[in-house]
Formats: structure tokens, sequence, C-alpha cells
């Protein structure tokens, strides 16, 4: 039996956070909710849909999958690419509607849950919780950050959405580098920062410690995707285990 990105999803949702789909309206059978067993929060809805709604030149069904992604950059980014929109069901906040017909991966698809999941958490979880380990992009044609860790093991960096302080993030220097090439630790969380020049837009910064280097021939954007199934690293994400594992070698 073929197993849809649908039936994936539930599966994901459920052995990560034992949530069940809630499917709330007559109206709309094929409609479901996932949400927080505490606040009950939705932190996605999977919604099937006229291709036309999202601008698509079809008027079939399609399946999307509806997150919220507080980061504002990265939402920008999202809804720039393929298989990503604005999110069809709400108009108000940052969430994205994410076609599920393949054009998105399951491997990029798992983290934005994560995300959507930190965001709609309460406070005090988001607070509380243990360290988490964080794969995170630089971008050499914005910001420096090879020549920024000759200078100093500590730097200013854009706060991703659900980071804290004690998180680990391993810096993916983008092309042409295109390798995760430091291991840092989060020393502080929530500096007020104010910057736009039409490309990037920042609003808070964190605090970086260098921990480790890796050699830029060690975890390349190829061997990323051929050994850890990371296909993509367009924004925080968290970092699979068997990566996590080869990180600590």
């Amino acid at each position: 039996m073929n197993v849809s990105i649908r039936d994936e999803i539930y599966e994901y949702v459920k052995k990560k956070y034992h949530t069940e789909p809630e499917y709330l309206w007559m109206r709309f059978p094929g409609y479901a909710v996932l949400r927080h067993s505490d606040n009950k929060k939705w932190y996605a809805i999977v919604m099937n849909i006229k291709g036309s709604k999202l601008g698509l030149d079809s008027e079939d069904q399609v399946d999307v999958l509806n997150l919220k992604i507080d980061d504002p950059l990265f939402y920008d980014m999202l809804i720039h690419q393929s298989g990503y929109f604005p999110g069809y069901h709400s108009s108000k906040g940052k969430w994205v509607s994410v076609l599920l017909d393949g054009t998105v991966s399951m491997e990029e698809i798992c983290p934005l849950i994560d995300m959507s999941f930190l965001a709609t958490a309460p406070k005090k979880r988001n607070k509380n919780r243990p360290p988490k380990e964080w794969l995170i992009p630089a971008n050499p044609k914005y910001y420096d950050i090879m020549s920024a860790f000759e200078k100093s093991d500590e730097i200013d960096w854009k706060q991703g959405a659900g980071v804290k302080t004690g998180d680990t993030v391993f810096m993916y220097v983008a092309a042409p580098v295109s390798a995760i090439l430091y291991k840092c630790i989060v020393t502080e969380t929530d500096i007020p920062f104010q910057y736009d020049d039409g490309h990037v837009r920042l609003t808070s910064l964190m605090k970086i410690k260098l921990q480790k280097r890796y050699g830029s021939d060690r975890f390349t954007f190829r061997i990323l995707n051929d050994e850890f199934g990371i296909f993509a690293v367009r924004g925080p994400r968290g970092v699979p285990n068997s990566l996590s594992e080869a990180l600590k070698e």
C-alpha cells in the first residue's frame, strides 16, 4: 500500500509528540488539526483544498500542511520557494501552507513541524526544555563568519525561533563553502537589535561561542545529502540523531 505524505506526517507527530489528528468539522472531513495536549493550541493543520486557492492552475484537490513560522526572515524566504505559500487558513501571523505533493520532502517538512510546535508551545515549556542541537545556515554573501571566528571565539548572531541559551548550534556555511564548519554553544539570547537592509531583517541577536572546528571536506552538502538525508539548509532546523553522533566523533 502506498503511504501518502499526509500519513507520514501523522506517523511523525504520533511518535514524537504523541499527537493524533483531530477532525473537527463535518463540512470538511479531510481537515485534520494537530495540537498540543496541554494548551490545546494548534501547531499544524492538514487540509485538502482546490489548487486554485493557492494560485495554482488547477481545480483539483491538493493536500497542504499549515505551520507557524515565527522567524520573519525565514518565513519570507520559504514562501518564495517551490511548494510553499502564505498560510491559506489564516491571514494573521506567520503561517505557511506546504504543498504535500512531493515538491517538499519529508526531510524538509519534519524540522518545520518542530519549529511550529515550539512557536505555539507555552512559554514555560520553551523555557524549561532540555538543551537542543540546531543546524543553522550562514551566508558569506551577507556576513563573513570565517573572518569573524578568526578574530574572536564568541560572536553575535541572528537569533532563530526557538533557540535558547545552552543550545548547541552547528554552523553550515553556504556556497562557495557548502559545509558545516563550526560547533558553537549559545551563551546569551534575546539581545535587542534592529536592522533591515532589504535583504536581511533582524529584531534580536544571540551570542554563540566556538567549541569546535570541522574541515571543509568533512560535512559537505553532498555528504549531508547522501549520508544523513539533509536536502536543504534554509533556516534553523534540528539535527538528526545520525548526524549528531557523527559530529561528536
